[in-house]
């Protein structure tokens, strides 16, 4: 898989130092036309209403701020290394809304906790099951056939990627992210995301929690029709039950309408 472009690269080093100003932010984005342009045309959508025409990054970030601009960056990086078509037909479209709205979710959950950091958890969720991504396009016959598996059996996905790859997509999602010299705790939290794993991260949690309300939703669909109930240490970090939590999250759809907006982007 290729690398993540050198200026995202360089904004998620930013974004990580708490001593990072908004003019170097833009002074890295201004350098990649590419992200630059759909930025511009993300900020300037219906989905923002802005009152006036953004007509430069430094104007987006004044107007949207920091971190959402740092998201809007990783979301097109991710989005642009994916291939269009792939061998194992993997409906790609759907796989990205669920991981948009795996991202936009895990992000909302993370301002009721002390401990998640919002934007580790959009990142979390946006890159949860990139595996997936890998496998279709690189070993397309054994990822088909664990699909046939999971959707005939109505199974896990990860169970039948074992049987037909020896590994599952978490596992080469994992390695893929270290690759991509993501922060440690980010890699744990895309390495370890089934029931049995039961981290005691926060950010765990969160993406944990939203890929279940993604998969219960129908926000998408990235081939794995099982929904897992919260493991205990998740359903107390979470304040309940995955319907508890669903009940207390809010407009729900309305998340589902923003990952939209980032997947036409």
């Amino acid at each position: 898989m290729p690398a993540f472009p050198r200026s995202v690269q360089k904004i998620l080093e930013l974004t990580r130092d708490v001593a990072c100003t908004p003019k170097q932010l833009v002074e890295v984005i201004d350098t990649d036309p590419v992200i630059t342009v759909k930025i511009l045309k993300m900020v300037n959508s219906a989905y923002y209403s802005l009152p006036r025409q953004i007509t430069s990054i430094n104007h987006a970030v004044v107007y949207l701020g920091f971190n959402t601009i740092k998201n809007l960056a990783l979301s097109i990086a991710a989005i642009g290394i994916m291939p269009a078509n792939n061998a194992a037909n993997f409906d790609m479209g759907q796989y990205l809304l669920h991981s948009l709205s795996t991202a936009v979710i895990a992000k909302h959950l993370a301002l009721n906790l002390e401990d998640a950091d919002p934007m580790d958890c959009f990142i979390g969720g946006l890159l949860h099951d990139f595996g997936k991504v890998v496998c279709a396009q690189f070993m397309p016959d054994e990822f088909k056939q664990a699909l046939m598996i999971s959707q005939t059996a109505q199974s896990s996905l990860h169970e039948a990627l074992r049987q037909t790859l020896g590994t599952d997509h978490a596992v080469i999602g994992a390695m893929l992210v270290e690759k991509w010299r993501f922060a440690p705790g980010l890699i744990e939290a895309i390495a370890h995301q089934y029931p049995e794993h039961n981290q005691r991260s926060d950010l765990f949690a969160c993406v944990f929690t939203a890929n279940q309300i993604s998969k219960k939703l129908a926000f998408g669909f990235a081939g794995n029709p099982t929904v897992y109930e919260l493991p205990p240490r998740v359903a107390k970090t979470m304040g309940g039950t995955l319907d508890d939590v669903i009940a207390a999250a809010g407009d729900l759809n309305g998340m589902f309408e923003e990952a939209k907006v980032f997947a036409r982007i």
